[in-house]
This record gives C-alpha cells, sequence and structure tokens, in this order.
C-alpha cells in the first residue's frame, strides 16, 4: 500500500497531529511538497501533502484562507501540513475553519520535525511499496509461468484471475471464448465479443479499456500476436484499476499468450505445409499414402465423409485479407469442435478439406452468408463492393474421390463468380436450372451469331420465325398444338419452319440442332 496521511500521523518520529479533516487520512500521498507561494496550484499535480509555514499568506484572514484552501483542493492536494513555532506559534483559526469547511485534513507539525523528514518518510514509504510491488510481480510472473508451463492457457488464465482479484478470458482468432477463469466468467466473456472484433481491427499490440456489461466492472482488452493480424485477445475484469503488482501480472500473461501464440504459428505453418502434401497426394489419387502421410493430425478426416472448399480473391478484392479471416473462422471452428480440418493456401487460393456436417463447414457457410447479406445491402444502398470472395463447395466425397470433389468445388466456384454470388455449392447446381448458366458472354454470342438471320428477317416484316421455332420447339415439334399457341394454321407453321431450316442451312430433323436452337433462345431470352 502506498502512504497515506494515517501512516503519516501514526510515525513515531514525526509527531504530528491532526487539526481538520480526521474522516479522510486514508488517502493515499503521492508525493510531499514544500511551498511558501501564495497560489502553488500551477505546480501541482494532485496528491501531493503539501507543506507551509505561512511566510507569504495572511493565514488569519478568513477569506483570503477560504480562497486558498478551495484552491489546494480543486488541485487534488490531499493534506495540508502547517509548520508551528516559525511563522505562527499555533494554527491560525481562519486556517483550521477554512480547511474543515472543505475536507481537507490539516496536520499540525512540531517545531523540531523538520519538513525533510516528512518528505523522506514519504519518499522511503513510496519506495517501500513499490519494491514490494515489483517483489509481488516477479512472483506472480514465476507463478504464471508455472501454471503456462504445466496447465497451458487454462491455467495461466486461473493464476491470473487469482493475481487480480478478478476474471480473465481468452480469445481466439475468430473472436470466440476459448477459455475464461473463473468459470462463472464465461457468459460476461462472452458479452465482449463485440468490443473483442473490434479490438482486432487494429494491428497488434493493441489494447482498450471498457466497461463491464451492466457496469459490473473494468475489463481490459488486449490483443495478442506480433503479426499484423492478431491471434488472440486476452480480457481482464477487475473492480477497480489494476496496482502495480496486478499490472506486472496482466503483462507477464500478455507476454506468456503472446509466446504461446507465436508458437502455436510455426506449429501452424509446420502443419500447414503437411496438409499441402496430404492433399497434392490425394489429387493425385494416392489415399493410402496420404493416409500413411496424414497420421493422427488428419488421419480422422480421411476415416470420415469430407467436403472439399475452393475460395479464391474476386477481381474487385476489398482491403483486407479475406482469405485468410476464413480460414481462421474454419480453424477456430473445427478446434472448439475437435474436429481435424485441412487449410491449404495456394497462392490466391485457400482450399479446405473439413469434416462434412462438422463445425467447420457450418462456419464456412455462416462467414460466406454474412459477405452475400452485407453484399445485399450495398447493392440496395447504390454500392456493391465487388467480388470481393467467392467460394465453391464440393458434394461429400472420400479419400478415393478427392480429385472429383476437388473439380465440383472448383465448378462451384466458378459459377458463383458468374452468378455474383459469394458461395454455391455443388449441390445447388444439380438441383438447380441450366437456364442461369447461359448468362455468359460467350454463350449469348453463339445463341447471336446464329440466330441472327432469323432476326433479320423478322425485322423486315417477312414472318415471325423466331416466335414460330421457339413454340414449334416448345412443343417439342407437334405441328397442331404449336400452330394453336401461334394462332396460325399447320401449314402456314410448316412453311415457317422449312424458311427457317433454309436460313440457317441445318436441318430441325437433328436433335442436337434443336437442342442448340432451343439453348440460343434461352441464352437470349435472358440477355433480354
Amino acid at each position: 500500500m502506498p502512504p497515506t496521511l494515517a501512516s503519516l500521523v501514526h510515525h513515531s518520529t514525526l509527531k504530528l497531529t491532526v487539526r481538520a479533516g480526521e474522516d479522510r487520512l486514508d488517502v493515499p500521498v503521492r508525493w510531499a511538497h514544500v511551498s511558501e507561494l501564495a497560489d502553488p496550484v500551477p505546480y501541482m499535480e494532485g496528491g501531493e501533502l503539501l507543506l507551509i509555514t505561512a511566510l507569504k499568506l495572511d493565514a488569519e484572514d478568513p477569506q483570503a484562507m477560504r480562497r486558498y484552501v478551495k484552491r489546494l483542493v480543486g488541485a487534488g492536494v490531499v493534506g495540508l501540513g502547517f509548520a508551528v513555532g516559525v511563522n505562527y506559534e499555533d494554527i491560525p483559526e481562519a486556517l483550521v475553519d477554512a480547511a474543515a469547511g472543505e475536507g481537507l485534513p490539516l496536520l499540525e507539525v512540531p517545531r523540531r520535525t523538520p519538513f525533510l523528514a516528512i518528505s523522506k518518510a514519504v519518499s522511503a514509504a513510496i519506495a517501500a511499496d513499490q519494491y514490494r510491488a515489483v517483489t509481488a510481480g516477479f512472483a506472480a510472473q514465476r507463478e504464471l509461468t508455472k501454471q503456462a508451463l504445466t496447465d497451458g492457457p487454462e491455467g495461466l488464465l486461473s493464476a491470473l484471475a487469482s493475481q487480480v482479484d478478478g476474471w480473465a478470458a481468452l480469445y481466439d482468432a475468430s473472436g470466440a471464448v476459448v477459455a475464461t477463469a473463473p468459470e462463472w466468467a464465461g457468459r460476461r466473456a462472452a458479452r465482449l465479443t463485440a468490443d473483442v472484433e473490434r479490438l482486432r481491427e487494429r494491428p497488434a499490440p493493441a489494447s482498450s479499456v471498457v466497461g463491464g456489461p451492466d457496469n459490473e466492472d473494468r475489463v481490459e482488452l488486449h490483443s495478442l500476436g506480433t503479426g499484423r493480424r492478431p491471434r488472440a485477445a486476452l480480457a481482464v475484469g477487475t473492480a477497480a484499476a489494476p496496482g502495480t503488482a496486478e499490472r506486472y501480472a496482466v503483462h507477464s500473461a500478455i507476454a506468456l499468450l503472446t509466446l504461446t501464440t507465436e508458437r502455436s504459428r510455426s506449429l501452424r505453418a509446420a502443419e500447414q505445409r503437411l496438409g499441402a502434401a496430404v492433399l497434392r497426394m490425394l489429387l493425385a489419387g494416392e489415399p493410402d499414402h496420404a493416409r500413411a502421410v496424414a497420421g493422427d493430425l488428419y488421419g480422422s478426416l480421411l476415416d470420415a465423409p469430407f467436403r472439399m472448399v475452393v475460395a479464391e480473391e474476386g477481381r474487385a478484392p476489398a482491403e483486407g485479407d479475406l482469405l485468410g479471416a476464413l480460414a481462421e473462422v474454419v480453424e477456430s471452428a473445427a478446434a472448439r469442435a475437435g474436429e481435424a480440418v485441412l487449410v491449404v493456401p495456394e497462392g490466391e487460393r485457400l482450399v479446405v478439406l473439413a469434416v462434412d456436417g462438422g463445425a467447420a463447414v457450418g462456419a464456412c457457410g455462416e462467414y460466406t452468408a454474412g459477405l452475400e447479406a452485407g453484399r445485399a445491402v450495398g447493392e440496395q444502398g447504390g454500392a456493391r463492393d465487388g467480388d470481393e470472395l467467392v467460394v465453391g463447395v464440393s458434394a461429400p466425397a472420400g479419400p478415393v474421390a478427392a480429385a472429383a470433389a476437388y473439380k465440383q468445388a472448383e465448378q462451384a466456384l466458378s459459377v458463383a463468380r458468374r452468378r455474383g454470388r459469394v458461395c454455391v455449392e455443388h449441390e445447388q447446381l444439380a438441383a438447380g436450372s441450366v437456364v442461369p448458366l447461359l448468362a455468359d458472354d460467350a454463350v449469348r454470342a453463339f445463341a447471336d451469331g446464329l440466330l441472327r438471320a432469323l432476326y433479320e428477317h423478322d425485322a423486315t416484316g417477312r414472318g415471325d420465325l423466331v416466335a414460330s421455332l421457339r413454340a414449334w420447339l416448345s412443343r417439342h415439334g407437334q405441328w397442331d398444338a404449336a400452330a394453336a399457341d401461334l394462332g396460325v394454321h399447320r401449314h402456314t407453321l410448316r412453311y415457317r419452319m422449312r424458311r427457317v431450316e433454309e436460313i440457317l442451312g441445318r436441318s430441325l430433323d437433328d436433335p442436337d440442332v434443336r437442342m442448340e436452337l432451343w439453348l440460343a433462345l434461352k441464352a437470349t431470352s435472358t440477355e433480354q
């Protein structure tokens, strides 16, 4: 504890007497300062015990003393020491009354007690308090290190919560709560995820102080990691601002967790290299070799149906590492669920192998759905961010069909880009229609070239060959039904179809010709 006015009053050699403000002696003293200025306020920082002899004060003037004491209280002075037997044999009643009125502790300093003795007592007490804090800090650091080595982050959090007499929580790269101490702090920590997310947007190291939920406590948030993007975050909740010893404990915890994070990053890089080798073997049709290399790290992933996810930055990528953010979301979800997940960066592409129906696939879906919703809101507001991220997801597959799953994911990704979507699953392609796929520049160019002669013929007013061809194909070549749809005689329709064959130089008896004409008509209708 720092020195207080009470501890100075009880100091056996100082012989101080309290003349006013007896109920405020427990205030900490930051320093003892001597000043005979009529207005020492400009030189005060707050927390001082001011020592005077009233050399330049009219200490017997009540109004002057009220103004003097009021300025001292406003400047944060915590006590006033008055030396008797120098300029005044006793403390003037005007000063005593003014101090009592403002609640400022007034201490009588006997003539035999020099101001220097008071300053030394304060300085010695402050030094002793700092020494105790440093010693306690080193002890806390040893305890935190021991717990981190024996029980991991969970043990470290427990030791930290005990040191600060509060609670602590660790968040992963996605902002989700990984561990808390004590356990009751879990719900409190979860309500701070929005603040953690804002902290993660700032380069590490970063910190912020927020009021606890419902003003329950004071919470410090610290990012962990040395890279541009923080890998984790630490929250420390206390009833009041931490003291020196508690601050040492917090800083030690940050250092230890950062070391753990950086070590995890190195391990993650090694895992990614191993994962890339496993992926290459799977795509090369060597599942047995892939299983042997995967070992315990990825072996469980190859024992169950998995999905292949391929993601790419779009043509107009937004600021920030969206592929990196997607990787963090997937890996964090898998870690919380205890799932194996294979994440392989391939230049401007990210490949993910995740358990079908697992937490990683679900997190990928939620993340891309959030981007999709954000894009829709941007378009409604008149702004489009461009194709920031496109993702393709394969159907469930096993190790033997890994190459086919990769091709499915690429196909789904291509469709997502063409449709302006963030994510498309391969199963959605089979369940949907081929018509939206015709909205492609190359397909439309083919359709325009194939049907141009018919459109030019119709533009002269000599018939309606395009509409007749569409009606005839939609009725599968049934003359009567198609003629009825057009409101013409079937002989008129036969004549028009012969003109179509003459103009195009193709036979409508050929099923391939009919298919191409039908797709061309569909393509031009989607364009219109």
